[in-house]
């Protein structure tokens, strides 16, 4: 399922379908001359469409909606702890050569779960992310997101780690099986919003409890109708579809 999951990633890149259409119109300008039009106008409509960013963000906006955004001094009185999903550190590859912790477009899920530790030093924290990355290499993202919270000084005893997970439902599979955890106490689990339908429905079917805590909210509001970038169209496309198809291949896995 997992080597599965990132061939099927290469479908959620818009510039693999233009590289597609583009492939195609090339076999065809020898044999059928007639049809090279068509392709290369729908390649540049394709190219049109996906740098119309209010198009994407709406679909995002859809999925950052589903779970109410709360509060850092909310009262958190009653839960067992966070689960903080992976997906906020730099790649291994790059880690590994530098000493300061490096974070992506998705930090805020480290920087939120480092302000809420140390708002409740008695709030527990689980960081869960091995290496998703087929390639592999450098330290794992556990590893990683250690440097981090421990450039915070965060004590080590507020934080535990689960540094073999690839994907969500390893995340929530194998996070359960830590020793001392139990996923029918009640959990804040911690992710990007858009991310949030997938991750709770994948946890909440491997048994637990949860609530979701969402940040690291990408949507515009209200929309901007003229925005068009064809770099942030390309992101977008591929964030909100990468969930979509997620979601789906879940579901026909019988993991949602």
């Amino acid at each position: 399922m997992f080597i599965f999951s990132k061939l099927v990633g290469w479908f959620t890149q818009p510039l693999f379908w233009l590289l597609l259409l583009l492939a195609a119109t090339w076999v065809l300008a020898a044999r059928r001359p007639r049809a090279v039009r068509p392709l290369l106008g729908a390649g540049i409509g394709l190219l049109v469409l996906i740098g119309w960013q209010p198009l994407p963000e709406l679909l995002i906006r859809q999925l950052e909606a589903r779970y109410p955004e709360i509060p850092l001094n909310a009262d958190v009185q009653g839960y067992a702890g966070v689960v903080v999903l992976g997906g906020g550190t730099a790649a291994g590859r790059v880690q590994q050569n530098h000493a300061h912790a490096l974070i992506n477009d998705g930090g805020e899920r480290l920087a939120v779960s480092a302000a809420l530790a140390l708002r409740h030093p008695q709030l527990p924290l689980i960081y869960t992310g091995g290496e998703g990355d087929p390639q592999g290499g450098g330290p794992s993202e556990a590893e990683r997101a250690r440097v981090f919270y421990e450039s915070f000084r965060i004590p080590a005893s507020q934080v535990r780690y689960e540094a073999v997970s690839r994907n969500t439902y390893e995340n929530a599979l194998l996070t359960a099986r830590l020793p001392g955890v139990d996923p029918r106490a009640r959990w804040l689990l911690l992710t990007s919003a858009w991310h949030m339908p997938r991750s709770m429905a994948t946890f909440e079917k491997a048994g637990w409890n949860v609530t979701a805590y969402p940040v690291d909210y990408r949507a515009e509001f209200p929309v901007v109708w003229t925005r068009y970038s064809l770099q942030g169209g390309v992101s977008d496309w591929q964030l909100v579809l990468n969930e979509l198809i997620g979601l789906v291949a879940y579901r026909l896995a019988g993991r949602l």
